[in-house]
Formats: structure tokens, C-alpha cells, sequence
């Protein structure tokens, strides 16, 4: 009987080491967020992952496909940075440089269609369906102007993600 009784008990420990655990909760009674972790070995998986979906939702809407341009990367890549070091989701940069300015910067030879940023600590699918649900957000991406997209971001190691999306043509 004893033998039986401490194979239950290891048994419910054991199965109770697999249930998940509960989110901690912030003051506000919703469940804190979960940290997005990015690795220098996903860039290329994200920025692909964000460039089929954002494709996918185009074509949905009778829009053309975008290619992922690297002028419009590093531009991306420059504001995601400098949003951080401001500690503000704004298209100004600390320099007081605007999309424009900085797309001019690394040599894209067309033209801006528009930028969408974010500060949040959400993968980059769960971001674009917030940049989705928002009309400024959405009009930039399903523009039937664009023809390339930048994408990048810049993760603090706290775990906040500071996103940019840019559409040129």
C-alpha cells in the first residue's frame, strides 16, 4: 500500500510539473506580456516571415506583392534603433530626420509610401495585426503605391521591441 501511495505522489508531481503556469497578472487584471525573444540567427526568418504574411494580406486585397529592399532595411533598422535610445514610438528621428530623410540617407532611389512603427514586446505577426486593425497602419501597407518594404527592429535587452515597417515605390 505504501508502494502504491509514493507512486501516485510522484506521479501527481510529476504531472503537475507539466501543467502550465499561471500568467502573472499586472495591475491593470490583464496577464503581463510575455517577452518576444529574437536571436541574431532569426533576422532573416523574421523578416521573411513579416514579408510572405504582408504579401499574403496584399494579394487578398487585389494588391501587388512588395520585395524586401535593403536601402529600405537599413532605414528601417536606423529608426527602430533611435526610437529606443528617445524611449518614444515617433517617426522623428533624435537627429529630427523624417522617413523621408532617412530613406534619402541610405540611397533608395524612389519614393516613400509610408512608415508604420511599434514599441511593444510582441512578435512581429502579432505587430502586424495590431498595424492591421489600425486604419493610418493599414493604408500604408495595403497601398497599391508600394513596391518594396523595409522591415527591421531593435530588441533592448529587457525584451522590449521597438519595430519599423517601410513602404516605398
Amino acid at each position: 500500500m505504501l508502494r502504491i501511495l509514493s507512486v501516485l505522489l510522484a506521479l501527481a508531481v510529476a504531472i503537475s510539473a507539466c501543467a502550465p503556469a499561471a500568467p502573472r497578472i499586472g495591475a491593470d487584471g490583464k496577464p503581463l506580456p510575455k517577452a518576444y525573444r529574437i536571436s541574431r540567427s532569426d533576422t532573416g526568418k523574421i523578416q521573411f516571415r513579416m514579408l510572405d504574411s504582408v504579401n499574403a494580406l496584399r494579394q487578398a486585397g487585389g494588391r501587388t506583392t512588395v520585395q524586401l529592399n535593403p536601402q529600405l532595411n537599413a532605414a528601417a533598422a536606423t529608426h527602430a534603433r533611435d526610437m529606443s535610445v528617445q524611449n518614444r514610438p515617433w517617426h522623428f528621428g533624435s537627429d529630427g530626420s523624417s522617413p523621408i530623410d532617412r530613406i534619402n540617407r541610405v540611397g533608395y532611389p524612389g519614393k516613400l509610401v509610408g512608415e508604420t512603427i511599434s514599441e511593444t514586446y510582441e512578435s512581429e505577426l502579432e505587430t502586424l495585426a495590431a498595424w492591421m486593425d489600425q486604419p493610418d497602419t493599414r493604408r500604408v501597407i495595403m497601398s497599391a503605391d508600394a513596391r518594396n518594404m523595409g522591415f527591421a527592429w531593435y530588441q533592448e535587452s529587457g525584451g522590449k521591441i521597438w519595430w519599423t515597417l517601410v513602404m516605398g515605390n
